[in-house]
């Protein structure tokens, strides 16, 4: 279990530099006439809080330009609230002045929000790896948590830096812990990843050597762990490049597809009728897929590789044509084979 001290005081740290953040992200909305006012609840707010943090920031080296920061706010606002002239120089020096409070009110915002992200990273890579000393509530709670972060992507209003973001998650442990810790919740948030972070994280899971994992998951008895599996197997497909999809189809992914595609909750759309009209398409394939969640996996799989961003050209047409390959050598019938088939052909192009 986690030091209760620490976790304490990493609470007692979050709670501070919230209120840091929201106080300046008020100050970024407010009318310029009211940062040169003194009584400002944004402007008392933060100076209040630079004199509270003092203590706080100088622990931790990752806040040092956040401190550096709040104490160039500190000088704009006494500098503003000095210059009360009405002459033409006073007014262009209020301009910058204000301008100038606006970007760095917008540095403490963003400074803070990679700070949140940082430890949120951190406590669950720790989770992850010690997993014997963590409270199962308590590693779903991290998950849910890490999870609703990543699906609110990078707001450039608070400049995030994505590309900080996406080193620490590229760093090799956080992915490793997430397909070892084998739960739905872990792969959930690898798939929230994958949308985010796209082709680099998909070639990490690649050089890692975490698709045969990834893979074998389709091969669960629990319905859930295999619907997520699929969806994660999409993404990588959707995004993957090359090295991916050579590597997922080694380990028999269309094989597995046509296992899925051939079971009680898989089914063959075109047979219904779903692949003639695109619109009734999408609202019949949205109802049928709820209690069919496998149906025309197969070519459900060779469509994203067919629209994804990872391939080229040329990849593309080699790799379906190495998918109708295998589903031939997959079906246990002619028939079977024909439909498989022409549903890999009609959802893709030529």
């Amino acid at each position: 279990m986690e030091d209760p001290s620490s976790k304490e005081e990493i609470t007692r740290v979050l709670k501070v530099l919230e209120a840091l953040k929201q106080a300046s992200h008020e100050l970024q909305t407010l009318p310029s006439t009211n940062l040169t006012e003194s009584n400002s609840p944004a402007i008392k707010a933060l100076l209040e809080l630079e004199t509270e943090s003092d203590t706080i920031l100088s622990k931790d080296p990752y806040l040092s330009t956040l401190s550096q920061h709040l104490t160039k706010l500190k000088s704009l606002v006494d500098t503003l609230q000095k210059c009360c002239d009405h002459g033409l120089r006073s007014f262009l020096t209020r301009r910058v002045l204000i301008q100038s409070i606006s970007r760095v009110a917008g540095s403490i915002e963003s400074e803070i929000q990679a700070w949140i992200d940082r430890e949120s990273i951190e406590s669950l890579i720790k989770g992850l790896n010690e997993p014997l000393q963590t409270e199962e509530d308590d590693m779903v709670s991290l998950l849910s948590q890490f999870e609703d972060r990543v699906s609110q992507g990078f707001n450039p209003l608070i400049r995030f830096n994505k590309d900080v973001f996406a080193g620490q998650v590229l760093m090799g442990p956080l992915i490793h812990a997430l397909v070892s810790m084998a739960s739905w919740e872990s792969m959930k948030v690898l798939c929230s990843l994958i949308k985010s972070i796209k082709s680099p994280l998909v070639d990490e899971i690649e050089s890692n050597g975490e698709i045969p994992k990834i893979i074998s998951f389709l091969d669960y008895k629990d319905l859930h762990w295999r619907v997520v599996a699929m969806d994660c197997i999409l993404e990588i497909g959707y995004f993957g490049r090359k090295e991916a999809i050579e590597a997922m189809l080694r380990e028999g992914l269309i094989k597995k597809l046509m296992e899925l595609q051939r079971s009680e909750l898989g089914e063959d759309l075109i047979d219904m009728g779903m692949f003639d009209d695109e619109k009734e398409r999408g609202k019949g394939e949205k109802k049928f897929s709820e209690s069919h969640p496998f149906a025309s996996c197969v070519a459900r799989f060779a469509v994203q590789l067919e629209v994804g961003e990872g391939l080229r050209q040329r990849e593309r047409r080699a790799f379906k044509q190495e998918i109708l390959k295998r589903v031939r050598e997959a079906c246990v019938s002619d028939a079977e084979a024909a439909t498989v088939i022409a549903e890999v052909l009609w959802g893709s192009s030529p």
